[in-house]
């Protein structure tokens, strides 16, 4: 189970959950760029007890430069989201600055689509839409 794509996903899922909730009452005491980088450290040394764990260090040589050019521009998305998402939810309700986050979805693929060439089907189409809709409606309503 653990092998199959969806597992992470869905284990992804439910600490994204965590994140809005425990964000949300976290980000309540402390400016919301001192919150992300109160967040940001923490996820550094799990990550590095993690890596250090099971043996996954490698010689920072050995990795390509594309690799680093775009694990570099991941973070620095990463980063911004996190500034931008801390500093929605110290000023609005989780429940409406999560499903606005969400529409990220809708975002992966279109940008997928469009810089990846992937392709996506009719019902694909139709989910995004229900997705985005429903993230919508969730924020607004």
């Amino acid at each position: 189970m653990t092998q199959h794509w969806a597992f992470w996903a869905f284990l992804s899922a439910g600490f994204a959950a965590l994140t809005a909730i425990f964000g949300k009452v976290g980000v309540a005491g402390v400016n919301s760029d001192l919150a992300t980088l109160i967040r940001t450290v923490v996820i550094f040394v799990v990550l590095v007890g993690i890596v250090t764990a099971t043996g996954q260090w490698q010689a920072p040589a050995s990795i390509n430069a594309k690799t680093w050019i775009f694990m570099a521009l991941s973070g620095v998305a990463t980063g911004a989201s996190w500034i931008a998402y801390y500093r929605a939810l110290k000023l609005g309700n989780a429940s409406q600055v999560a499903p606005v986050d969400k529409l990220s979805i809708v975002l992966v693929v279109i940008f997928g689509v469009v810089f990846l060439g992937e392709k996506v089907s009719l019902v694909h189409w139709t989910a995004v839409t229900l997705i985005a809709a429903g993230a919508i409606i969730l924020a607004v309503f």
